[in-house]
């Protein structure tokens, strides 16, 4: 357990004790962010989220950095105001209507130099991800894919070359213009919608990509409500042997219900479960300072009397 002396702890909960740099926190915990970007969220001014911005950084929980003309701001790299500023946010309702709007009003103003897809950025996060799903039996030949999401340009390239037709859904429309860039630059075919939320799959989303797949990537970060309607979601296009990839960040599922502590890798299986899904397999996977859990899971039915497993999986 990292423990920290009173006066930082003290300072630490006097910046972060604010709602608007509670959600500024919340927001830059998902990924590097403009001032431009966060202001567009928060729909507030630039100079007032400037100056939580500068709160928040003066107290080391979070970072400002340079790429080229565009300045970003995300999560301290300290080890103890990390874990702090996660600690906290483990503790917030992913799903409050603010917080939802906050994520979804950032995705569609991303900024160049972050890991996201909207800037073509490939990452070891994606890799490992592409290797995972491809050892996991994600490879040709399929008849069709689904990607929802489009987060990891390696994920698009593995779902596109495993199967004849490949449909990805993106959440924003630049992040749909740099995956059709992307697979142009690749030499790779695949059909890029944009969503019509950028949190869930729709009924629209689903008769837009239309016939059944085999093989559906979540690959998208939501919690709670938000995630089980998902599944749901992604459940009712995949055929009878088809199987389901989701990848979910490691404290996202470290969430209390009730009051009883569900442990990430049992609330991970439930919410399958609840969605009429049974998992074959659960991995952590670690990678530019992401702590994921992919699971690996298939239509309940389809495999009658099988015993989900975890493999490699946390303790």
């Amino acid at each position: 357990m990292i423990s920290t002396a009173p006066p930082i702890l003290v300072r630490w909960l006097r910046a972060a004790g604010e709602p608007s740099r509670l959600r500024l926190l919340a927001l830059c915990a998902e990924g590097a962010l403009s001032v431009s970007d966060l202001a567009h969220a928060l729909k507030q001014s630039e100079p007032r989220v400037s100056r939580h911005l500068k709160i928040l950084c003066e107290a080391g929980l979070l970072v400002r950095l340079r790429h080229g003309q565009w300045v970003e701001y995300r999560l301290t790299e300290g080890l103890e105001g990390a874990s702090f500023v996660r600690g906290l946010l483990a503790q917030l309702d992913r799903d409050d209507p603010v917080l939802v709007r906050d994520r979804s009003a950032a995705r569609e103003r991303a900024v160049p130099g972050t890991q996201t897809l909207a800037h073509g950025a490939e990452s070891r996060l994606g890799r490992a991800l592409a290797e995972l799903v491809v050892a996991a039996g994600l490879s040709a030949p399929l008849e069709a894919v689904l990607l929802f999401g489009v987060s990891h340009p390696e994920l698009l390239e593995c779902a596109a070359r495993a199967s004849r037709r490949c449909t990805a859904i993106a959440h924003s429309r630049r992040a749909a213009q740099s995956a059709r860039a992307f697979a142009q630059r690749r030499g790779f075919s695949c059909r890029v919608l944009r969503a019509t939320s950028p949190e869930v799959l729709s009924d629209t989303d689903l008769a837009r990509a239309g016939e059944p797949f085999d093989a559906v990537l979540l690959d998208t970060l939501a919690s709670g409500d938000t995630l089980a309607q998902l599944l749901q979601h992604a459940r009712r296009v995949l055929t009878p042997g088809g199987r389901l990839w989701i990848f979910e960040r490691y404290e996202s599922l470290e969430r209390s219900r009730e009051r009883i502590v569900e442990h990430p890798l049992a609330r991970l299986r439930r919410l399958l479960g609840d969605a009429g899904l049974t998992c074959e397999r659960l991995s952590p996977v670690e990678a530019d300072g992401e702590h994921v859990l992919a699971a690996v899971a298939r239509l309940a039915t389809a495999a009658p009397g099988q015993v989900s497993g975890t493999v490699g999986a946390r303790p």
